[in-house]
C-alpha cells in the first residue's frame, strides 16, 4: 500500500479546564509525572462534542472519538502549559477504516498552532505541525509505514517526546522517527483522531500520561 497523504480539516473539542503548570514543571524531577488521566471521571476536563462531523467523550473508562465525515480531525486537550515533555497514550481503532489517524498533540499554543504525532491502523505514522491552521508533515511528504505499529484492532502505546527542538515518536516502546522544528516551545498536550477519504474512524484512548524527560 502506498503511503497516505495527510489532509486536515480541523474540528476542536474544547477543553473545559484551563490551568498553568509551568511552575510545577520546574519542580518535578526528571522521570516524574507532570499530568495523568485514565479517563475514569467524565469531568476531568477533556470536553465532549456531538456534531455531524463526529462525536467525542468519555465512555467506559476511556475517551472515545468517532469520525463521521471524510478528512476531519477531532482533538481534545486538558488545558495545561508545558514545554519539555514525554507524552504517552494507549490507542485502539475499534472499527472503521484502517486508514485513519490516532495519536498525540504537544505544544498546542491555540487551535491553529501545535505539533501532532499520529499512527494509523494500517501501520503508517506521521509527525507534523499545524501553523496558522495549515497542517504539514515534518517527517516527509506522506505518512510512512513502520513495523512497530500494530495493525487492525490491536492496542498501540504511542509516545511523543517534545524536548527542545527535537520531536520524537515511539510506538510500543520502539523508536519510529525523529524530526527537528523550532516553531513552538510550549503549550498544551492532548489527543487527536481523524479520518482520510473514508469516514467511520472509531478510536479509543486510555492511560494518558505526561512525564518530565
Amino acid at each position: 500500500m502506498k503511503p497516505i497523504t495527510l489532509l486536515f480539516c480541523l474540528l476542536l473539542v474544547p477543553a473545559l479546564a484551563c490551568s498553568t503548570t509551568s511552575i510545577a514543571e520546574s519542580l518535578v524531577p526528571s522521570g516524574g509525572v507532570l499530568y495523568q488521566d485514565y479517563f475514569g471521571s467524565d469531568d476531568s476536563g477533556w470536553g465532549k462534542v456531538e456534531t455531524k462531523a463526529g462525536t467525542a467523550g468519555y465512555i467506559d473508562g476511556a475517551y472515545h472519538v468517532v469520525i463521521n465525515q471524510p478528512n476531519v480531525n477531532i482533538w481534545s486537550h486538558p488545558g495545561k502549559q508545558l514545554s519539555t515533555v514525554r507524552v504517552e497514550v494507549s490507542v485502539m481503532s475499534a472499527s472503521g477504516p484502517n486508514a485513519n489517524r490516532m495519536g498525540l498533540v504537544c505544544r498546542l499554543k491555540d487551535d491553529d498552532n501545535f505539533y501532532f504525532f499520529v499512527v494509523s491502523a494500517d501501520g503508517y505514522f506521521g509527525i507534523g505541525k499545524v501553523k496558522a491552521g495549515q497542517a504539514r508533515l515534518l517527517n516527509g511528504a506522506e505518512m510512512e509505514q513502520n513495523n512497530a505499529i500494530l495493525t487492525g484492532n490491536q492496542i498501540n502505546r504511542v509516545r511523543a517526546d517534545c524536548i527542545g527542538n527535537v520531536l520524537s515518536l515511539y510506538v510500543n516502546n520502539l523508536p519510529v522517527a525523529t524530526v527537528k522544528d523550532d516553531e513552538f516551545t510550549n503549550g498544551d498536550v492532548g489527543i487527536l483522531a481523524g479520518s482520510f477519504s473514508q469516514p467511520g474512524s472509531d478510536v479509543y484512548f486510555d492511560n494518558f500520561i505526561v512525564y518530565k524527560p
